[in-house]
C-alpha cells in the first residue's frame, strides 16, 4: 500500500528525517512510535503533502511522489487526523463530517449557485453518508451539537469520522488516544479494528506503547529522525535499540 525510499526532511540545518525507508502492506495497523521529537509527525506531513521532503521518495497505491500536495493525496486515498485537535469548533459534528466529503464531490461552483437537482440529489447523499460515520464512530447522538461542545473523547472521534468520509485507503492517525482515559483508549482500539475489518489500512502514532504492541501487526521505531527498528510488536519490544531509546542506555 505504501512505500516510502531514504526519505530525508530538513529544516535549515536540522535534519529532521533521514533515509526513513519503511513499507505498510495493505489491510494492516502500522504502528509508528519512538521519543518526543523523532520526527514522526514530519513523516505524516511529508506522506500528506503539508510538508516536501528534502530527499527520497514514496509510492502509494502504485502511484510515485516525489512532492505531493495535500488536496492530491487526500483524493488518492490518504486521510489523516492531527495530534492537536483541527475541528471547525464553531460547526456542528455533522457538518464538520460533511465538509471531509469534499474531496468526492462532483458539484462545482455553478450547481452550488443553480441549486440544481443533481446538487441537491448529491447534498443529499452527503448529509446521509455522515450521518452513517457519526454513528459508526459512536457519537451518532450528537449531530447536531457544535464541535466545540463535545468531549474530548467524542472529539477524537469526530476527527476520525471527519477522515473516513474521504473514503480512504490509508487512514494515518496522530496520537489519537492523546488524553483519553483507559475505557476511551479500549473503545478506540475496537474501533481501530473494525477499521482494518472494513479493509482501511491504518498508520499509527502514539505513545501509548501498549496500545501500540496490542493493536499492531507491525512497529516501526523512529529515533533523531532515522529508522532504528521496524518488525512485528514482540521483536521491537526486545530490539536493545529500542529499549536505549526510550530509557537510555549506555556503553553496557
Amino acid at each position: 500500500m505504501l512505500r516510502t525510499s531514504r526519505i530525508g526532511k530538513k529544516f535549515g540545518g536540522l535534519s529532521a528525517l533521514s533515509d526513513v525507508t519503511l513499507h505498510i502492506q495493505r489491510g494492516e495497523i502500522y504502528g509508528l512510535i519512538g521519543p518526543n521529537g523523532a520526527g514522526k509527525t514530519t513523516l505524516f506531513n511529508v506522506l500528506t503533502g503539508l510538508y516536501q521532503p528534502s530527499a527520497g521518495e514514496f509510492q502509494f497505491n502504485g502511484a510515485h511522489y516525489r512532492a505531493g500536495k495535500p488536496h492530491v493525496l487526500a483524493r488518492a486515498g490518504i486521510a489523516r487526523t492531527f495530534q492537536n485537535i483541527r475541528l471547525f469548533a464553531n460547526l456542528t459534528a455533522l457538518e464538520n463530517v460533511m465538509i471531509g466529503r469534499h474531496v468526492r464531490t462532483r458539484a462545482g461552483v455553478f450547481g452550488a449557485l443553480l441549486r440544481n437537482r443533481a446538487t441537491r440529489d448529491e447534498e443529499r447523499a452527503i448529509t446521509e453518508r455522515s450521518r452513517e460515520l457519526l454513528s459508526y464512530v459512536g457519537v451518532g447522538k450528537s449531530g447536531q451539537t457544535l464541535a466545540k461542545h463535545l468531549s474530548y473523547g467524542e472529539q477524537r472521534r469526530l476527527e476520525i469520522a471527519r477522515a473516513l468520509a474521504t473514503d480512504p485507503l490509508l487512514l494515518a492517525l496522530d496520537e489519537p488516544a492523546a488524553g483519553m482515559n483507559a475505557t476511551e483508549t479500549a473503545s478506540l482500539k475496537t474501533l481501530l479494528q473494525t477499521i482494518r475489518g472494513s479493509g482501511i489500512t491504518v498508520l499509527l502514532i502514539e505513545h501509548d506503547v501498549k496500545l501500540i504492541m496490542g493493536l499492531c501487526d507491525r512497529v516501526a521505531v523512529l529515533d533523531y529522525g532515522r529508522k532504528i527498528a521496524e518488525g512485528v510488536p514482540e521483536q521491537v519490544r526486545k530490539d536493545p535499540a529500542v529499549i536505549a531509546a526510550y530509557l537510555g542506555g549506555g556503553d553496557e
